[in-house]
């Protein structure tokens, strides 16, 4: 599996899709990795395989996979099941199992205040992630105080409405950015 830092400075836009309609867009764009937000426990290794087929990374949001729990056995279906590359979750055990699976794992955190920003400055410590996301990413000031502190790879993700967006956050540091938003895809 080629490094998911060298995929990240070869094309740092991250294709997060939502729905089916987002999947097919998505699959047609020069995107490296796809973000799969969407589906439940029936569907996720044919979106999976959609994906995989494409010559892309598939990353599955377990959190948001209807019918999967936020448990360990959670991760190892995914494993045993698809042919995805690896998670993103916000729960550190998930994490943690993933790369135990030896699935790439993306924490994610939602930087609210200062109580979330010094619990993930806490959690970086630890690096058991292959990467981070943090949301929301239009915040400059934060992403590079983020940015400067932390080792691991920092995507970020949220409120990305367009071009000046991302290039505020990768000059700020981020390595890539993740959206749901289908224009931001081929800029």
């Amino acid at each position: 599996m080629e490094n998911l830092e060298s995929i990240l400075s070869e094309n740092p836009i991250i294709a997060a899709v939502k729905d089916e309609d987002g999947l097919e867009k998505a699959l047609l764009t020069d995107c490296r990795i796809i973000f799969l937000l969407c589906g439940n426990v029936c569907s996720v290794g044919g979106l999976v395989d959609r994906i995989k087929s494409s010559g892309k990374l598939a990353m599955v949001h377990i959190d948001l996979i209807d019918g999967l729990s936020s448990k360990d056995v959670a991760v190892a279906f995914l494993r045993q099941n698809t042919q995805a590359d690896g998670v993103i979750s916000t729960k550190p055990a998930i994490v943690k199992a993933a790369k135990e699976q030896g699935l790439l794992a993306i924490q994610r955190f939602f930087l609210i205040d200062s109580l979330a920003l010094a619990n993930f400055q806490k959690y970086t410590e630890a690096q058991v992630a292959d990467a981070i996301e943090i949301l929301p990413a239009t915040m400059p000031k934060i992403v590079r105080r983020i940015t400067s502190t932390c080792r691991l790879p920092v995507i970020a993700g949220g409120l990305i409405s367009d071009k000046e967006d991302i290039l505020l956050a990768l000059q700020n540091g981020a390595a890539a950015i993740s959206s749901t938003n289908q224009d931001v895809w081929t800029m």
